[in-house]
């Protein structure tokens, strides 16, 4: 259905979930580290302040882990490098 607008033609669709999912999708690793920054505030401002050090440390070593199993290649480079420490 076309419907003109102040000179201009508006073309309506029909509502669907594509466009959210796909942004979904799209940001799902900005979505997630939102969530834990938001948690992580709100640990902090019950004055839990040792909580939420020793829980981001827990999460950056996740991280870490997470961007290694997600980066094709990568275990066998950073065994190669800790092999490298350990050989000189």
């Amino acid at each position: 259905m076309t419907v003109t607008l102040l000179g201009a033609d508006v073309v309506a669709q029909a509502p669907g979930t594509g466009g959210l999912q796909g942004w979904i999708q799209d940001n799902i690793v900005p979505l997630i580290l939102l969530g834990i920054a938001i948690t992580m505030l709100w640990i902090g401002g019950r004055g839990d302040n040792a909580g939420v050090a020793r829980r981001s440390i827990g999460l950056i070593i996740g991280l870490i882990a997470l961007g290694i199993a997600l980066t094709p290649g990568a275990g066998a480079r950073v065994g190669a490098f800790f092999a490298q420490l350990i050989t000189g």
